[in-house]
This record gives C-alpha cells, sequence and structure tokens, in this order.
C-alpha cells in the first residue's frame, strides 16, 4: 500500500523537486523568512530600542528620593523608571515560567493516563 494520493486521469502528476533545489523559493517569488533572518531583526529592533533608552536616561539625570520598606536611596529618575521596568519585566517572565511549568505537568499528567 502507498502513501502517495490518488490522481485522477484528467490531471497531471505532480512534478518532483529534486532535494537539492528544495530549499530554494521558485523564481520570481519572495525570498524564505529564515531563523537567521529573524535574529537579525531581533537584534535591530532591540538596539534601536537600547538607543531611545540610553536617551532617555541621559535626559533625565535630576536625582530623585526613594523610600520602600525602611529603606532611603536616591537614583537618578531614567534609571529608577528603568529598574523598574526591569523589575516588571522580570515578574510577567516568573509569572510566565509557572504556567509554562503548570502546562507542561497536566500534558505529561494527561499523557501518561491515556496509555
Amino acid at each position: 500500500m502507498s502513501s502517495d494520493p490518488p490522481v485522477s486521469p484528467d490531471q497531471p502528476p505532480p512534478t518532483e523537486v529534486p532535494a537539492r533545489d528544495a530549499a530554494k523559493p521558485p523564481s520570481g517569488s519572495p525570498v524564505m523568512f529564515t531563523r537567521a533572518g529573524a535574529v537579525w531583526t531581533a537584534l535591530t529592533v532591540g538596539f534601536l530600542i537600547l538607543i531611545v533608552l540610553l536617551i532617555f536616561i541621559t535626559q533625565n539625570t535630576a536625582s530623585a528620593q526613594f523610600q520602600f520598606l525602611g529603606w532611603h536611596w536616591s537614583l537618578p529618575l531614567g534609571v529608577a523608571i528603568l529598574l523598574a521596568a526591569v523589575c516588571g519585566g522580570l515578574i510577567t517572565v516568573l509569572a510566565g515560567t509557572a504556567r509554562i511549568y503548570q502546562l507542561r505537568r497536566a500534558a505529561k499528567k494527561h499523557a501518561s493516563g491515556r496509555r
């Protein structure tokens, strides 16, 4: 028994592409998406964001007083806002990691129960 789909007599058989040409896009079509291209784009966007953040920090150098749970300190305002954003991002990553761990445990439990 073959896994090839049946071919009707009124349709020409599908043409096979040689293995070395399988990764090439057909002529006239746009270039295919690659991981290297995605990494390059992400790095470019990341550096642009970094430049904007550096400009923000250099323009907000006025020192601000902070108090938290009995601690007292002063930081430049731009640095304080950046630290708050980084802490918020880390909290988001921790929550996402906990959720992924929870879903993986449930998937393993479900998979082992199906046997």
